[in-house]
């Protein structure tokens, strides 16, 4: 999957904004203000870094050689993933779904309301 793809696929998801908070090389995907995705370059390799339940996450940096710890991040709660083309698309994309999810489960009631209504 492409970056381009990724980008279009984190911003089809209901209520999600992007940002440069940054600088122009880390584009921020944010749902109610609250960040669970980001895409940016290193070493020109396209990558993704999101949110993970600590388990998971530690399941997938022993087995992908594309998915590391999250960079720059909490490396407890975050992962980074080389879109190399390692990873299926279809886990990809519940990667990123389970990323969103995480978020929007930790947001205030008057969040959630607000965001049904998008």
């Amino acid at each position: 999957m492409s970056i381009t793809a990724v980008e279009k696929y984190l911003a089809s998801l209901k209520g999600a904004e992007s940002s440069y908070p940054f600088g122009p090389e880390a584009m921020v995907f944010k749902v109610m203000g609250k960040m669970f995705a980001l895409l940016a370059e290193h070493e020109n390799v396209p990558r993704v870094t999101l949110k993970c339940i600590p388990e998971d996450g530690a399941m997938l940096v022993s087995q992908f050689e594309s998915v590391i710890p999250g960079y720059h991040m909490s490396k407890k709660h975050w992962i980074t993933i080389s879109l190399t083309g390692e990873l299926p698309l279809e886990m990809l994309c519940d990667l990123v779904d389970d990323s969103y999810t995480l978020v929007v489960n930790k947001l205030t009631k008057k969040d959630k309301s607000h965001l049904e209504t998008l």
